[in-house]
Order: C-alpha cells, then sequence, then structure tokens
C-alpha cells in the first residue's frame, strides 16, 4: 500500500518562506519521479515542480527561481523548499508519486497541505 504522508504547509507572510516535506512508503522510492502540485478551488490541480530518479527537475514558470524541490532517495522524503512566497502561491499542495518528466503526474496522491500567505 503506496502512502504519501505530506507536512510543512502553514500560513506565511508574502516574501516568507516554507519547507515542505513528503515521506513516501510502499514504493521502491529512488525508482519513482516524485511530483508537487498545488490546487485552489475552482481550478483544476496544477504542476509545481518534478524531479525525475536521477535528480533532473522540471518547474512551473511561476515559481522557477522561487521554488526548489529535491529528495532524499535515503529517507524516502522529497522537499519543496519555497522561498520568496506569493500571495498567488496559497493552495493546498499534493505530493505525487510514479509521475513521468517532465510534468505528468504519477497515480500515487497525498492527502495535502494547506500553504497560505498573506499580502
Amino acid at each position: 500500500q503506496v502512502q504519501l504522508v505530506e507536512s510543512g504547509g502553514g500560513l506565511v507572510q508574502a516574501g516568507g518562506s516554507l519547507r515542505l516535506s513528503c515521506a513516501a512508503s510502499g514504493i521502491i522510492f529512488a525508482d519513482n519521479g516524485m511530483g508537487w502540485y498545488r490546487q485552489v478551488p475552482g481550478n483544476l490541480r496544477s504542476l509545481v515542480a518534478l524531479i525525475a530518479p536521477g535528480g533532473t527537475a522540471n518547474y512551473a514558470d511561476s515559481v522557477k527561481g522561487r521554488f526548489t524541490i529535491s529528495r532524499d532517495n535515503a529517507k524516502n522524503t522529497v522537499f519543496l523548499q519555497m522561498n520568496s512566497l506569493k500571495p498567488e502561491d496559497t493552495a493546498v499542495y499534493y505530493c505525487n508519486a510514479g509521475g513521468f518528466f517532465p510534468s505528468r503526474p504519477g497515480p500515487y496522491w497525498g492527502q495535502g497541505t494547506q500553504v497560505t500567505v498573506s499580502s
């Protein structure tokens, strides 16, 4: 059974930083593309960043230069470091496993973590 458990969301002021973590179990983590997607009410879930098994990363244009995705294969964990946050980054952020570079999500999703950026 695949489980993805996110943590690190919360409320932050514009210009601040947050670091999201996603701990995975039930998959061969090192063999999987891992991604972060986000969703606001009324919109489709969209790619934030995806990291391939080899470490190559792809980012949405709106977060390039501000967000960094990374992975620790020894800990089965993927991270999203978010800097210079903007109110428009407010969303529920979902961890995804089994995706394909550059942006196709896999079949496994976490429960989501709320990120709220105040102006």
